[in-house]
């Protein structure tokens, strides 16, 4: 997985705003809903022996090892722009098809 550098320094924010810069963003995403997977993204200080930990220009990523291989060629990007704010995980491996069985 790939954090960009922008995104990275909203994170950092993020955690200065909270007083809380050892914190580490946990990404997870699970197969399922018309997009392919579905993705969360929190600010935790909980981590466990099982998870995968990165870092990405200074930001501390924790992954589970559940999600891992399905982030495993996504990158998380933030875009502050007229038409949308926010984060925006781009994954290859989401396909773009419904995964619903049905």
């Amino acid at each position: 997985m790939q954090v960009t550098e922008t995104a990275a320094a909203r994170v950092k924010e993020l955690l200065q705003e909270e007083g809380k810069p050892e914190v580490a963003l946990r990404v997870a995403a699970q197969p399922g809903g018309c997009c392919g997977f579905q993705y969360s993204m929190l600010l935790t200080d909980s981590v466990s022996d099982q998870d995968r930990t990165e870092e990405h220009y200074g930001v501390r990523v924790v992954i589970d090892k559940d999600s891992a291989p399905l982030l495993s060629e996504a990158t998380i990007d933030f875009d502050d722009s007229l038409e949308r704010s926010g984060f925006a995980i781009e994954n290859p491996l989401g396909g773009g098809g419904c995964t619903c069985g049905h």
